[in-house]
């Protein structure tokens, strides 16, 4: 058997994140980040950008408690190196009915165990009157894209 490319290895771990960000498994997170990683966020969000995988994870369980936060991932491109990964997103609000959709940029350390850097892009500036921010006349359902939550929020206490 052979061992996974980097970019697997890349991809892999983009994906371990999710699964923790959507369980809110607070020791998942942290497990996903180097202990200085910054998440950097689009203006608007309050304390952004987060700072530290402590704030990271805390503020993903945070969503999953308040917002009922869940998130798919649509498309995932990880460089050669497996140093650098871009993903599409959709973050589903369920507790508010909200949906923002976006793409992030990864850098990954050395080693490709641990994220270091998320820069956050959304697909369109945030508009709280729209259920669903999303681009204008993209065919999201068309493409393949999710268009439900990829399960229930969690009952969080």
């Amino acid at each position: 058997m052979t061992a996974p490319t980097k970019a697997k290895q890349a991809q892999a771990l983009v994906r371990r994140y999710f699964d923790a960000c959507n369980a809110a498994d607070h020791q998942a997170l942290l497990d996903c980040f180097t202990s200085d990683a910054v998440h950097y966020f689009p203006p608007g969000l309050p304390g952004a950008p987060w700072r530290g995988a402590k704030a990271i994870a805390d503020g993903w369980v945070w969503c999953v408690k308040t917002l009922g936060s869940r998130w798919t991932i649509e498309k995932v491109l990880a460089g050669e190196s497996g140093r650098e990964a871009v993903i599409e997103w959709t973050h589903w609000k369920t507790a508010t009915g909200e949906v923002l959709r976006g793409d992030e940029w990864y850098v990954f350390n050395d080693d490709t165990t641990r994220i270091a850097e998320i820069r956050a892009y959304y697909a369109s500036p945030v508009n709280k009157a729209e259920p669903v921010n999303k681009l204008h006349d993209f065919d999201y359902e068309g493409r393949g894209y999710a268009m439900a939550p990829p399960s229930a929020a969690p009952k969080l206490s």
